[in-house]
């Protein structure tokens, strides 16, 4: 248990760090789309693929994520 909370703590150091945002970010994006797909897969009717599943997630999750970087260059432009 003890060793499960070290990786857990070296994972948010790495997230703090600036040169190492652009691939963490990708790989939390991707498990979060492991999370996703069966649910959209779910939602779909008939018969769909699982890669169909997946594709949609990703689209549906870079929709959000322009959305919100959208917003915040909207409302708060002086910080770009």
């Amino acid at each position: 248990m003890k060793d499960l909370v070290a990786d857990f703590s070296e994972l948010f150091v790495l997230v703090g760090r600036k040169d190492n945002r652009i691939p963490l970010s990708l790989f939390l994006v991707i498990c979060f789309n492991l999370f996703l797909a069966p649910v959209v897969q779910a939602a779909i009717p008939g018969e769909a693929p699982r890669w169909q599943a997946y594709t949609i997630g990703l689209l549906g999750l870079a929709i959000a994520s322009l959305s919100i970087y959208l917003f915040v260059v909207i409302f708060q432009p002086e910080k770009f």
